[in-house]
């Protein structure tokens, strides 16, 4: 199918292709963006005219001259506005104030003790109320809001199923917009979190890539060819929920046996444990000092996560695994036990140039992935399908 479109369509879709590879390639000169893009000098020079207007692009000084004159280069203007980026966990609400570029300006956490909508909801919006008076003076002042939630999330922002939280239908983007009037993405914790990782963490540059949010539960994020695959209808990557014991113990989704009740948080909750603590910063801290029940529940933590990494391995062959969430903060415990079972299991051929890794985001990988898509709504990111 050809597509085909008036000239305002064809200078948006030019003028957004130079945005974002000075974006990426920054510092660069015009000359450079002409040469990757394909577009003639011309266009270049007349749609960054536009775009320093917008003061979405700056000048700065000279750079390396091949012969001749020095050439101006180009800048994304990280500062000309902000986002807001919040991970809703089971047991925390974290959220993030960054400028157009990833770079956290600040940062807030509360504890939740109770997933009722209105409660969460009244401690998020008082949450990102503070984050608004904190942003700093831009052109542009905050410009969005990304929420990544443990859950299924419809292409509206539509919670559908989150039943770590009890949630049902929840139609969160149109809760948020009607209360701070800016446009709000809702995404699953997961696939934000992939997208923080490959745009600012382990994964810049990666095409196969499967990104293991690991804290209250388990999702994972799926990057197929450089794209984020959400399958037929959005729902991919609800891997916690895949089946590792086949008479296993009972899931809040309704099932039995799944991953996250072996390799997540929730393992803290087995009253059978004499565990030091009931989350994962206190057990690393025993972890740390040599406790020996602290080190025996995260080397049994790290064994389940490897069983389950190998079966995604096995299916998607992928050339990069991160191990994202609040249990990467682990990583000292959990990396040996995980990498042993994914040695003896997965399949010989897939393990060739597999790298499996933990997150340099750490934490923060959601709420960044979460205000980078706030940050692409903002921007304008245009594809065009033929």
């Amino acid at each position: 199918m050809k597509v085909t479109g008036d000239q305002a369509l064809v200078k948006k879709i030019n003028k957004s292709l130079i945005l974002h590879t000075i974006r990426k390639q920054a510092p660069v000169s015009r000359a450079k963006v002409s040469e990757m893009t394909g577009l003639n000098k011309a266009t270049v020079s007349n749609l960054v005219a536009e775009l320093c207007g917008q003061e979405l692009v700056t000048e700065a000084g000279p750079g390396e001259s091949s012969g001749g004159r020095k050439p101006t280069m180009l800048h994304f203007n990280q500062g000309a506005g902000s986002v807001i980026g919040i991970e809703l966990r089971v047991k925390q609400l974290t959220a993030v104030l960054c400028d157009l570029g990833g770079s956290i300006l600040e940062e807030r956490e509360t504890a939740l003790d109770r997933h009722d909508l209105p409660i969460v909801l009244e401690k998020m919006k008082s949450m990102i109320a503070e984050l608004f008076a904190a942003a700093p003076s831009s052109p542009y002042g905050i410009v969005g809001i990304g929420v990544g939630v443990p859950g299924m999330v419809d292409e509206h922002g539509v919670v559908l199923f989150a039943p770590n939280l009890g949630w049902e239908m929840v139609d969160l983007r149109a809760l948020l917009e009607n209360e701070f009037s800016v446009p709000v993405t809702i995404d699953n914790e997961a696939n934000a979190g992939a997208q923080g990782e490959l745009n600012f963490g382990a994964a810049q540059g990666v095409r196969h890539l499967l990104y293991i949010s690991a804290g209250s539960g388990i999702g994972s994020g799926i990057i197929i060819g450089g794209e984020l695959y959400k399958g037929a209808r959005g729902y991919a990557g609800e891997t916690g929920h895949m089946t590792i014991e086949a008479e296993g113990k009972p899931c809040s989704c309704g099932s039995r046996g799944c991953w996250e009740l072996y390799a997540s948080e929730k393992t803290y909750d087995n009253p059978d444990l004499r565990l030091p603590a009931q989350t994962t910063a206190g057990l690393v801290k025993h972890a740390a000092a040599g406790q020996e029940d602290a080190l025996r529940h995260f080397a049994a933590m790290g064994q389940s996560l490897g069983i389950g990494v190998t079966n995604l391995i096995n299916s998607f062959n992928p050339e990069l695994i991160v191990i994202g969430g609040a249990l990467s903060e682990a990583e000292p415990w959990l990396a040996e036990p995980l990498r042993r079972v994914v040695a003896e299991r997965t399949l010989p051929y897939h393990k060739q140039q597999l790298e499996i890794t933990f997150s340099k985001l750490g934490s923060r990988g959601t709420k960044i992935g979460a205000g980078f898509a706030a940050v692409m709504h903002f921007l304008g990111n245009i594809r065009i399908s033929v």
